[in-house]
């Protein structure tokens, strides 16, 4: 129990380390009885540290409380306005923000950074009030504040609107590493990773933050190679990793199969207890999946203790991409069973398990359920799967049948449809459909140069020369180009990365060399 002798500041204190909703009443009922009717302000605090909590049952608290006050001021309305963006409301936050300029009272600089975020989180069709809002703060005077332009640049960045976040960012008079960071995450968010480098080398000053921001950018645009680059200019500096950086090395290192690095991450987050972090444990597990080291990502995985849907479909989705299709049914039934709700991750990574080990019937039957039973609409990936599942396992008419009856037709998908059936039809000499497949493309107009290729060598392995040659005219004439092939390899840390065709390459001469060099000695030819 809360003794009567306790002071103001020793509850404000108390107030903001409490665990549960019981403590945090107890402290209430203690200003109830001895404070609030001599200073109808005095629980300000106390609705500021429940407002503000962590805990959804706090916040919900503080609203029990902020709507029977028969007084409030403009500091208890910004700290509700928080409240409902930290609980994801920001209609709430919109509303809070509009009942306090009925009631008279008046927005402070502290009122609009909040205010904004809400907006910024709002769905595409409210956006207009965050202009309302732009418009309100430069009325009353905070056009300058630079904590109030940093979350106008995020807002107009969110939108889309990056010519008036840059002109907001250009007038600061104040620039400090918050604004530059958000107009470098606002450029990089909407893939201009030239303006969002441009700016980060001019930075005066930079934080992990920024550093963060950067490599997420390169990171959205699949430049896995930048982000290690960057990764190590950053240790250069001094400047200590945190999760985001590591989760954003964990994804390069995942795509690049750069173990080695990825190896040093996680015995860093292990070192400066990190690892706990839900995001940065499913970017391991993703990681060590993806450089097919299965059991290291079983072990992370089993070591998370709050296990969500991104990291039961990593794990799922590892263990698919290594050859293992019934482990990854026996870990959705797992998911199931702890109360996770699937996503369509979950069932790309499970039709493609059953697909590469040619369980159609499995494939089928979790194509049936998805909708019915586990409440995920299949999209266009799932019809895709179903297809590549039928056509790879030879069932080609099947392919095609399904495409008709269940999917309209060909016209509207990608190759990722007709590529699987054109590609089942070559290996397993289903000419007769392929070719049908291929007059249709045709009608459609279809440019793909894989679909072209595919077909081309489909009636070439088939014997249908004249065919063939027609296709070979139409690649010949459209002037198609396949997209060169690319490999990885890590060699003591480093990435190298190497495309089909390319003489680019610093050692490529030496390469070469010892590319014929080894040539000859298979086929036996005098070195």
């Amino acid at each position: 129990m809360i003794q009567k002798t306790v002071n103001t500041n020793h509850i404000i204190s108390l107030s903001k380390k409490c665990k549960t909703l019981k403590q945090l009443k107890q402290i209430h009922a203690h200003f109830l009885k001895s404070t609030l009717p001599g200073n109808p302000y005095a629980i300000a605090p106390l609705l500021s540290a429940a407002a503000t909590s962590e805990n959804p049952l706090f916040f919900s608290y503080a609203r029990s409380i902020f709507n029977h006050l028969p007084h409030r001021n403009t500091f208890m309305y910004n700290n509700m306005i928080r409240g409902f963006v930290r609980s994801g409301s920001p209609k709430g936050a919109v509303f809070c923000y509009l009942e306090m300029l009925n009631c008279g009272l008046v927005a402070n600089n502290y009122t609009f950074p909040p205010l904004i975020k809400a907006c910024t989180i709002l769905e595409l069709n409210l956006k207009l009030i965050g202009r309302f809002v732009h418009a309100h703060l430069v009325k009353f005077g905070f056009g300058d504040d630079h904590f109030v332009v940093s979350a106008l640049v995020e807002f107009y960045s969110s939108i889309r609107e990056m010519g008036t976040a840059r002109f907001l960012f250009d007038e600061s008079p104040m620039k400090d590493v918050v604004l530059w960071t958000a107009m470098i995450d606002g450029y990089g968010k909407i893939g201009d990773v030239e303006n969002a480098r441009e700016l980060f080398d001019k930075m005066p000053e930079r934080n992990v933050i920024s550093w963060s921001a950067m490599m997420a950018a390169y990171s959205r645009g699949s430049d896995f190679k930048e982000v290690l680059c960057l990764f190590g200019q950053m240790q250069e500096v001094g400047i200590k990793p945190n999760e985001s950086v590591l989760v954003s090395v964990l994804t390069a290192c995942a795509h690049l199969g750069a173990v080695t690095q990825g190896l040093w991450a996680h015995s860093y987050a292990k070192r400066n207890n990190l690892i706990a972090n839900p995001i940065l444990a499913t970017a391991l597990v993703d990681m060590y999946s993806k450089c097919g080291y299965v059991e290291s990502a079983l072990a992370v995985f089993e070591g998370i203790s709050e296990k969500d849907a991104e990291a039961w479909n990593a794990m799922i989705t590892g263990l698919s991409m290594n050859g293992n299709a019934r482990k990854s049914l026996e870990f959705f039934n797992r998911m199931v069973l702890d109360g996770i709700q699937s996503t369509e991750t979950t069932f790309v990574a499970l039709l493609t398990a059953c697909t590469h080990a040619k369980m159609v019937k499995e494939g089928l039957k979790l194509f049936d359920e998805m909708g019915r039973i586990h409440r995920v609409k299949p999209e266009n990936q799932h019809y895709a799967c179903v297809v590549d599942l039928l056509a790879r396992a030879g069932m080609v008419e099947e392919a095609e049948k399904f495409v008709e009856e269940k999917m309209g037709g060909f016209k509207g998908w990608d190759a990722n449809v007709w590529g699987a059936i054109l590609s089942a039809c070559r290996v397993h000499g289903k000419v007769e459909v392929g070719n049908r497949v291929w007059k249709k493309l045709a009608d459609m107009g279809v440019a793909d140069c894989g679909a072209h290729i595919l077909s081309y060598n489909m009636y070439r392995e088939a014997g249908w020369e004249m065919q063939a040659k027609r296709v070979r005219k139409k690649i010949s004439d459209a002037g198609m180009q396949k997209k060169p092939g690319c490999s990885v390899i890590e060699i003591n840390g480093v990435v190298e990365e190497f495309l089909a065709g390319d003489l680019c390459h610093p050692q490529a001469q030496n390469i070469c060399r010892m590319l014929d060099f080894l040539f000859k000695m298979v086929n036996l030819e005098d070195v």
